[in-house]
């Protein structure tokens, strides 16, 4: 629903009132006893009071308990007699984020039926059998005004943030008596952190932002266990002159695109791995049929998106020019729909040796992609160096931490997969990646470079440039990077395994119970897989047939519905998903075979990877020793 700008004003007169000075005495936190920093010798970091009484200078004092963040917030630059344009508008989206609150709280307590026993218990007609659902609807109330709060200012604030960033700790004085009383405690903790960490102009914003943040969080933390929010959690409220949205306790963002910066390449760029660039040609228009309105994805309700895949291959096969190509196509498309897009990589940057910094990192960057306000891109390149494997005594505990991280996003309890989004991780060296991670890929893309004699004239023709006159010769260029030609007898050879050891299994399946051409047959060769390899569990199984999904949409929507939104992307969601059910095709069982095959075969092969790699290392430790001991009893002959 719209919350009107008449029923935001009418609260402005007692946001400015908290803002300007109130008395509170802290229940939960604690009242800082850090000395105020001195800018000069002399010179404190509080201003000096001017008094809108002509000729009248005095020197303001602030009571023990009394919060005033006007002053709090002038004072943020030490000893400059002039509020500063930022400090002016930290305060008009405190007051902002306050009077939505507010407001946002009222409508809630008419929908919830609050309203009604407040009004009961003013009059002193209020039943005593209903004092206790009394008591639960107010602190509901201040938990919905906290957050509101909290989210409101985040998102004002989220345009004025820079590189600076300030650690706030957790938030304590989280109380929840009624909403008045909520915001009390909260502007009062804001104005302990303002005290404690805003130096500075930048640092001022950086403070405000983390404390609402870290209020949000605790206060939906709170909401999890806290009963009477229905009424809040069902509904969304939308402000028009922000363009800001409060839909239940989840943050709101504003939908910013990332700039580019990478060297962008067409798919004629990319010479072999064809299917590996036809599938991800496919999932960059899938998710341009996002519906912003609905905040889902047809394919994603239909089945067929991938939310999570793995590119694996040897190193300088092309992953990296597979991730160009990708960011490309979803940025031009994305550019012509006016859709704001958003790419990021989680990179070895985000290690930290504080403890918990590297989750936080890594969820930062989850947080920002699957943002539901754009479309989003993340990749997770090497992955087997951010990411560690449990067990292995060589991962610290920042690699664990983010191992974590993306295994409770991609396949938590808590994940929505909206299809607004994708991850796509990459590595050399995929066995090194935690088992359990790995399987949460939901889709293998085989990155194997240029593979054919056609593909290596290709390459050599294209990375030549134009800057010479060698004649090309009897080639038709890029004749071989035909997509639909290369895929289809792509997708063929995987009729068959290509790993001894899935081919073991494969041919004794077959020679026992003769083709696989029903569910059962099928069901007895995934089981004799799971024999051969205990790593091939459900999930893999959920894996393959989202797989099958994936090639029963297999089709590319046209360019044109691209290049004119139109006449695809700007429909209504029923309309397009009817468009894209229309071009379905019936699943066959050769598909199926070949998805089980090339499932199998990448884990037969990062099993096989895996078992070598351990064996090298053990037999060069035993070299070491033999070697060790050779040396020990020449020495002591």
């Amino acid at each position: 629903m719209e919350l009107r700008e008449e029923d935001i004003a009418k609260h402005i007169a007692i946001a400015q009132s908290l803002i300007e000075g109130f008395d509170h005495a802290p229940r939960i936190g604690k009242v800082s006893d850090a000395p105020a920093e001195e800018r000069s010798s002399g010179i404190g970091t509080r201003r000096r009071f001017r008094s809108t009484t002509l000729g009248l200078v005095t020197q303001r004092r602030v009571a023990s308990g009394a919060v005033q963040l006007i002053a709090r917030v002038e004072a943020a630059d030490g000893d400059d007699a002039l509020m500063s344009p930022l400090q002016a508008t930290v305060l008009h989206v405190i007051r902002r984020a306050l009077a939505i609150a507010l407001a946002v709280a009222e409508n809630f307590a008419d929908q919830s039926g609050l309203a009604d026993l407040k009004r009961a218990n003013l009059e002193a007609a209020l039943l005593p059998a209903r004092k206790a659902e009394f008591g639960e609807l107010l602190a509901a109330d201040a938990l919905v005004t906290l957050h509101v709060f909290g989210n409101a200012t985040a998102y004002l604030l989220s345009s004025h943030l820079t590189e600076v960033t300030v650690e706030v700790g957790d938030v304590e004085e989280v109380l929840t008596d009624i909403g008045q009383t909520a915001l009390h405690g909260a502007l009062w903790e804001l104005d302990q952190d303002i005290a404690a960490h805003a130096s500075d102009d930048h640092r001022l914003v950086a403070t405000v932002a983390a404390f609402a943040e870290a209020l949000m969080e605790k206060v939906a933390l709170r909401a999890t266990t806290a009963p009477r929010l229905e009424a809040f959690s069902a509904a969304a409220w939308h402000v028009e002159a922000d363009d800001f949205t409060v839909r239940g306790f989840s943050p709101a963002s504003k939908a910013k695109s990332t700039k580019l910066t990478m060297t962008l390449k067409k798919p004629n760029e990319v010479v072999g791995n064809h299917i590996a660039k036809y599938q991800s040609m496919k999932l960059a228009k899938m998710l341009m049929a996002y519906d912003f309105e609905r905040r889902l994805n047809p394919f994603a309700e239909m089945g067929g998106f991938i939310f999570t895949f793995m590119g694996d291959g040897a190193p300088g096969t092309g992953k990296t020019t597979l991730i160009q190509m990708m960011a490309g196509l979803i940025s031009e498309y994305c550019g012509h729909a006016g859709y704001p897009f958003r790419y990021q990589n989680l990179s070895t940057d985000n290690i930290d040796s504080y403890q918990g910094k590297s989750g936080q990192n890594a969820k930062a960057f989850i947080n920002n992609i699957i943002d539901p306000s754009v479309i989003g891109f993340g990749t997770i390149d090497d992955i087997d160096q951010l990411a560690g494997k449990r067990g292995d005594r060589q991962s610290s505990a920042g690699q664990l931490e983010i191992t974590a991280v993306l295994m409770e996003s991609f396949a938590g309890a808590n994940t929505v997969v909206r299809g607004n989004c994708t991850f796509g991780m990459f590595s050399n060296y995929p066995e090194n990646v935690d088992d359990a991670l790995r399987q949460r890929a939901g889709a293998r893309f085989l990155v194997d470079g240029p593979q054919t004699r056609e593909d290596y004239v290709d390459i050599l023709y294209l990375l030549m440039g134009k800057n010479h006159s060698i004649p090309l010769g009897d080639h038709e260029v890029f004749e071989a990077q035909a997509i639909k030609k290369a895929v289809a007898a792509s997708f063929e050879g995987h009729s068959r395994p290509h790993e001894a050891g899935l081919i073991t299994v494969y041919d004794a399946v077959q020679e026992k119970i003769g083709a696989l051409d029903t569910i059962n047959k099928l069901g007895t060769y995934l089981k004799a897989i799971q024999e051969a390899d205990p790593r091939f569990t459900g999930r893999a199984i959920k894996n393959i047939t989202d797989a099958v999904k994936v090639r029963a949409m297999d089709f590319e929507l046209p360019d044109e519905w691209m290049e004119q939104p139109d006449l695809f992307l700007f429909k209504p969601y029923d309309a397009k998903k009817a468009m894209i059910e229309d071009m379905r095709q019936p699943i066959t069982v050769e598909m199926v075979v070949q998805e089980i095959n090339r499932y199998a075969d990448s884990e037969f092969r990062y099993a096989d990877k895996s078992d070598e790699v351990a064996i090298e290392g053990m037999v060069r430790d035993m070299g070491r020793s033999v070697e060790a001991k050779k040396r020990y009893l020449g020495g002591e002959e």
